[in-house]
């Protein structure tokens, strides 16, 4: 059947929206309090700045794509075949695992609703009980 199109880093414990946060939101929650080195801050400051120059933040295109009435609960997705960004995350898990906090790797052939779609990613709404 072949790989799943559809790959998210996200963390193991539900957040105030009632979704697992991305891994992108927990290394700059760790960031928000202080808690990375110089050498994690470098590397999330000049990552974070990559990423938003390759490729598109779904809000600049729709600002009610993660509106929590209209789209509860959904979250972005990497598509499969965008190698060229998931191979990156890796530095992101490195600063995660150096700080203790559990990030997985979900991969899926149906996230949910989808409500934005692009070359490189899709974000969905989950389907009721996941």
């Amino acid at each position: 059947m072949g790989e799943a199109p559809y790959v998210r880093f996200q963390g193991t414990d539900r957040t105030g929206r009632d979704s697992y946060p991305g891994v992108f939101a927990l290394v700059n929650n760790l960031a928000r309090e202080g808690r990375l080195t110089a050498e994690q801050e470098r590397f999330r400051q000049v990552n974070n700045a990559w990423y938003h120059a390759s490729f598109t933040n779904p809000s600049d295109v729709d600002p009610s794509v993660y509106d929590p009435v209209l789209n509860p609960g959904a979250v972005a997705w990497f598509k499969s075949s965008a190698r060229h960004l998931i191979e990156r995350v890796d530095g992101y898990l490195e600063i995660l695992a150096a700080h203790g906090v559990e990030c997985r790797c979900v991969r899926s052939w149906n996230p949910g609703r989808i409500v934005y779609e692009d070359a490189d990613q899709v974000v969905a709404v989950p389907l009721r009980g996941e």
